[in-house]
């Protein structure tokens, strides 16, 4: 992968974080974000390429006064860039994959973004 496409990637990454509304940016604290290529083989779930993944523990479990290692958001290149050629088609799955793990950061649950019409970022384009 170039360097180009490796830096494209990462700006897709920083808009959709700044697209954030500003009271879920405000609140974001002790998270990592970070890219990388491919998931981890036991992240991978069968038959299915792990966008994003969301490691921590969601605000809502958090008692008030102790210390967290940071959370740890990890988006992945290589399957997005798999899903589309598209330049904005990619934009779209960056964006949905971030906001996707950040809800999780903020302690909402896969079956709640499913009831919210935010499931799985590779289910809504």
């Amino acid at each position: 992968m170039s360097r180009l496409e490796q830096a494209r990637f990462a700006r897709l990454v920083r808009r959709a974080l700044m697209d954030l509304p500003a009271e879920f940016g405000d609140r974001m604290r002790n998270v990592e974000i970070v890219i990388d290529d491919e998931p981890e083989p036991g992240h991978v779930q069968e038959g299915h390429e792990l966008l994003g993944l969301y490691e921590g523990v969601p605000l809502t479990e958090r008692a008030y006064g102790e210390p967290y290692v940071p959370d740890r958001i990890s988006i992945f290149r290589g399957p997005i860039q798999r899903m589309s050629t598209s330049p904005r088609r990619q934009a779209r799955i960056v964006r949905d994959t971030v906001v996707h793990e950040i809800a999780h950061h903020f302690g909402i649950s896969d079956a709640r973004l499913t009831e919210l019409g935010r499931g799985d970022p590779d289910e809504l384009v």
